[in-house]
């Protein structure tokens, strides 16, 4: 059995004061410490522990009682001597002294006192601002204690060496061309959730493997990117505290509110903010920022998000929630499992394409709407040639794996028009397609390989045409935009299990034009697309022709 009074003394305040842990951190402690703390296939270093505190506490400043609490897990092994812990996955509010949380536990893991050779660590994050300020916590410890430090560690405000380990701290953005291919001890990664890709983090986690007991630490507040790396994290951390295989070796310590309402009880802003307690400035600063969400309710998301890690955004200008959004994928948001899709051969449907241009983004697709339940497929094409395509943050590598098969891209030139009316025309072969719908412009780039096909237009002398051409496509978004809104919040959208529709309809807002109307714009024209979610538009303007008609006979 481990015994560590720092890790005694955090349990005896849990135990105490359960009323202020959030409910992950009521499952690290159920269902990781506790069990872990009666293994006998654990060894805890605790001499090296204690130098640690030593060491924090002599250079830097007191630790709090949960610092000390997550630092004792850093020092426990398996039997082989590998890290019982590889990754610690640690958010909180914004205030809470991240960096004064993980700069000096790497300056220690870097010093003569830890003793491993060369355990380099990178602080990476997103921008050299961001990985400067935290290293600087190091440096300016180093320029404050000059005398002694200089008898043992070499620094400039890039790096700093230890003389005796030679092992280095260094600051690194996540741009993977900064990166020198150093073999690392440790990688902290800083505010993981301005991360939109794995791209860069899979760059410097390569690093590791090489030098002993590698670790990872991620510390971060929650922020607005979905469906990026950190809900991927929090998600496996999720089935992680509720007692799944932790195979990855995660220590996921979590704070945050368990319910929005919380919010206004300013006792429990602790779930969220495990140093309020001890630091009175954070204490009136959130107060503060509080009371001003009150009075401009636009700070709201912002409070929510970085302060008490429950996010959230200015909903009035998205489509919908993201949580309604997943609920278009999902019956079971948890546990990732997809919604049930009724048998759609031979079902009635409608076709609607947008696109902006072939050297962009096309998208197809067909709706069904099958016991009140619009239910949409579709196939989008992405150029990869285009100047962008490199900025634009979709995780494209995923391509093929499940949720990411709907999408092709196109590598060598621009899309091809009549690749897109061929894939239309080998799905309608399945359904019941009552029209093909799109606005003008692409009409006119689509039509001649429509008739290619034998497929007929509508027009004036032809109005039971398959294709129909949108002359007013503005107009779509003011006359169906309310029954969209409601659909998703009553859980009657149905996209199957789609990373790309889930990603367009984030990107798209809804703007209220003087005359009350409606309209839809992208958040962000060049990188943030909404190809698929305006062809499912399209599709939408021929809703009446899915509409169940009850024919009534008399007898």
């Amino acid at each position: 059995m481990i015994c560590c009074k720092e890790i005694e003394e955090y349990l005896d305040f849990y135990e105490k004061s359960k009323n202020v842990f959030n409910k992950e951190r009521i499952l690290l402690i159920e269902n990781i410490v506790k069990p872990i703390l009666e293994r006998e296939d654990v060894v805890f270093d605790s001499d090296t522990f204690y130098k640690c505190l030593k060491y924090c506490e002599k250079w830097y400043y007191p630790l709090f009682p949960y610092q000390k609490f997550i630092y004792a897990f850093v020092f426990m092994y398996d039997l082989e001597d590998f890290p019982l812990f590889r990754t610690f996955f640690i958010e909180m509010g914004r205030g809470n002294g991240k960096d004064g949380f993980i700069c000096p536990l790497v300056d220690f893991l870097t010093s003569q006192y830890y003793g491993v050779k060369n355990y380099n660590i990178d602080i990476v994050a997103n921008s050299e601002s961001q990985a400067n300020d935290t290293y600087l916590v190091i440096h300016e410890m180093r320029e404050s204690n000059k005398a002694i430090m200089k008898k043992y560690f070499d620094w400039n405000k890039e790096e700093t060496i230890n003389k005796i380990t030679k092992s280095r701290i260094r600051a690194n953005t996540s741009n993977p061309k900064t990166k020198d291919g150093k073999k690392a001890g440790a990688i902290v990664f800083n505010e993981y959730h301005a991360y939109q890709t794995n791209d860069q983090i899979t760059v410097f986690q390569s690093e590791l493997g090489k030098i002993k007991h590698p670790r990872i630490f991620i510390i971060t507040t929650n922020g607005y990117v979905r469906e990026g790396p950190l809900d991927e994290i929090e998600s496996v951390c999720d089935g992680v505290l509720h007692g799944e295989s932790n195979e990855l070796r995660y220590f996921p310590f979590i704070c945050k509110l368990d319910n929005p309402k919380e919010v206004d009880d300013p006792m429990m802003w602790q779930k969220a903010n495990p140093s309020i307690e001890f630091m009175p400035v954070l204490k009136r600063t959130i107060m503060d920022d509080y009371l001003e969400m009150q009075k401009f309710p636009s700070k709201r998301p912002e409070f929510m998000t970085k302060r008490m890690n429950i996010p959230q955004r200015n909903e009035e200008h998205y489509i919908t929630s993201w949580e309604n959004l997943l609920r278009a994928s999902y019956k079971d948001v948890k546990n990732k499992i997809e919604r049930d899709t009724p048998q759609l051969l031979n079902r009635v449907s409608i076709c609607g394409i947008d696109f902006a241009e072939f050297t962009d983004f096309a998208s197809a697709g067909f709706l069904f709407l099958i016991n009140g339940e619009l239910i949409w497929r579709q196939r989008t094409w992405v150029c990869t040639t285009n100047q962008f395509f490199k900025d634009i943050k979709f995780p494209f590598k995923n391509i093929g794996q499940y949720g990411y098969q709907d999408f092709v891209l196109v590598n060598d030139g621009p899309i091809d028009g009549e690749e897109i009316v061929d894939w239309v025309c080998d799905e309608m072969v399945k359904y019941n397609v009552k029209k093909i719908i799109l606005d003008m412009y692409r009409f006119k780039l689509l039509k001649k390989y429509f008739e290619e096909k034998g497929i007929t237009i509508e027009d004036s002398k032809n109005p039971n045409g398959i294709v129909r051409m949108l002359r007013f496509p503005a107009s779509i978004a003011a006359i169906y935009a309310p029954k969209i809104e409601k659909d998703f919040v009553n859980g009657k959208i149905n996209f199957g299990n789609s990373a790309i529709m889930r990603w367009a309809v984030n990107n798209t807002s809804t703007k209220l034009k003087k005359d009350g109307n409606k309209v839809y714009e992208k958040i962000e024209p060049k990188l943030r697309k909404n190809d698929p979610f305006m062809a499912f538009v399209c599709a939408i303007s021929g809703i009446d022709l899915l509409e169940e008609k009850v024919v009534y006979a008399y007898y």
